[in-house]
């Protein structure tokens, strides 16, 4: 006769105080100190391991910056979070930072460069700037009478079958016409993941659209259909329903909330550290880094049971050259240089927001790819701002350097200057500029290019065949929070357990 099988509740828990002492003993070392690499040591101090992380750079934050002009305090990087998921939301919640959460204006943004347009506002009720109703009054603003015509075909041609499209620009250039792929869906993934259409893939960046098509009939019927189905959600949910949020003060006060808690856990964030080799022994890891011996002797080099690569892919790379020699035979990925001027104006022309919360631009058009008129976009920032306005004028796409690259700064903040008048319509002189910052970012190539999760999926079952060994961010997640934060938590968790449990 078998034994009875033992029930779950009957499974012998780790003892807390054993899984304490346990913990203790384990030294993780986190080099990076972007908010992945933030997350995870945070996971891991958080049962007990002793944690110390580096970061290369004077701050923390990665994608996430602050600075201030003329003493007001902004985001240069990052400004907001995607809500798809609701893990930052939970993240900033139990940080403590639930009060300072905030939601854009209602303005909406427009397009520049519309060939015989000019610029017009971004239509309403569309997905990734595909038109639900090519009949509405905005769309046949920007495509006029004969892109109207075109997408309408798309209600009277036989459906696709599931998957047979993995482009998301060929699938809106088959179904609604080139003017709807050009002047609507490509101003908005070159905006928002820095690549053209035809590069992205559909079932990444719109889930359910390849499958509604097929169901519904067209296109545009199935944008309307998910639509439809996402407001159902989160009415059901009765959960807001913004598509990004922000913070008060900044998205810099979330990178600050997660230090100040590593801290009070007992780890250590150590900043202007740069780590120079990792090897693997038997006995785990040692670290070499550019700390000088006599000013931090303790930092020269580490010992280290599990290590967590927190860098750009190329740094990532370098570093486990040895350690992780089969992470070598996979493919890399070409990342955009992305470069982000922010303007404080004095600009009584920018009153009433005269193009809603900012701009993006028909690629080829502009020497800029979008804009944010923060003052409009965010109370806290118009607050802050007094009189004055905040402008970002971003540069820099897949394939296209940022125009800003080779200038002095000086030199690039007129050329934002240059570019926001022209993309908001209005005159703004030399003299309207109070300050100006430019900050530069290497943008992950997003998870929504097509072949990029292979390559990923690659890369990480690399890094995962060496014991002791996690790696977090954006060129692993996909570029924002929303990938970033649920990654870095699931492959702490991973290291973590491995350290505790073998």
């Amino acid at each position: 006769m078998s034994p009875e099988p033992v029930s779950s509740e009957q499974t012998p828990r780790p003892d807390p105080a054993e899984l304490a002492e346990l913990a203790s003993h384990r030294h993780v070392v986190v080099i990076g100190g972007g908010v992945g690499g933030l997350i995870a040591a945070r996971e891991c101090v958080k049962v007990g391991m002793r944690v110390t992380l580096l970061e290369a750079s004077d701050a923390v934050g990665g994608a996430i910056r602050r600075a201030e002009l003329d003493g007001v305090a902004l985001d240069a990087g990052a400004e907001s979070y995607a809500t798809r998921g609701g893990h930052v939301r939970a993240l900033v919640t139990e940080l403590g930072l639930a009060d300072r959460i905030v939601t854009p204006a209602a303005g909406g943004a427009w397009v520049s460069g519309i060939p015989g347009v000019g610029a017009a506002p971004l239509p309403a009720g569309g997905i990734l700037g595909i038109p639900s109703n090519p009949f509405q009054e905005d769309v046949r603003r920007v495509i006029g009478w004969s892109g109207v015509w075109r997408a309408y075909l798309d209600r009277v041609r036989p459906p696709l079958t599931i998957g047979h499209s993995h482009s998301l620009g060929k699938l809106v250039a088959s179904r609604m016409g080139a003017k709807v792929r050009d002047r609507l869906v490509a101003p908005v993934t070159t905006g928002v993941y820095s690549a053209s259409p035809d590069d992205v893939d559909v079932d990444v960046a719109a889930p359910g659209l390849n499958a509604a098509l097929t169901s519904v009939g067209s296109l545009s019927g199935a944008v309307q259909a998910l639509r439809d189905e996402g407001a159902a959600r989160a009415a059901k949910a009765q959960t807001p329903g913004a598509a990004v949020e922000g913070l008060v003060g900044g998205m810099s006060v979330l990178a600050d909330a997660l230090v100040t808690d590593i801290e009070k856990l007992g780890g250590a964030v150590r900043t202007g550290v740069r780590v120079t080799s990792v090897s693997r022994g038997d006995d785990g890891w040692m670290l070499t880094t550019d700390a000088v011996g006599d000013e931090t002797p303790d930092l020269a080099e580490l010992a280290a049971d599990g290590i967590v690569v927190a860098t750009s892919e190329p740094v990532a790379r370098e570093l486990l050259g040895t350690a992780a020699p089969a992470l070598a035979s996979t493919a890399t990925a070409t990342a955009p240089e992305i470069e982000i001027v922010t303007l404080l104006l004095r600009a009584s022309a920018l009153s009433g927001a005269p193009r809603g919360t900012g701009v993006l631009t028909v690629p080829g058009s502009h020497t800029a790819k979008a804009l944010t008129h923060s003052t409009a976009k965010w109370e806290w920032v118009r607050q802050a701002a007094g009189d004055r306005h905040v402008v970002r004028v971003s540069f820099g796409a897949q394939g296209e350097p940022a125009a800003t690259a080779a200038l002095d700064d000086d030199a690039a903040a007129r050329l934002a200057l240059r570019e926001a008048a022209d993309l908001l319509g209005v005159v703004l002189r030399d003299d309207d500029l109070v300050a100006a910052h430019r900050s530069r970012f290497v943008q992950a190539q997003p998870a929504s290019l097509i072949g990029s999760g292979s390559r990923r999926d690659a890369a990480r079952a690399a890094v995962r065949a060496v014991p002791g060994l996690a790696a977090v961010g954006a060129w692993l997640a996909g570029t924002g929070l929303a990938q970033v934060v649920p990654d870095a938590v699931e492959e702490a968790d991973r290291l973590r357990r491995a350290l505790l449990w073998g």
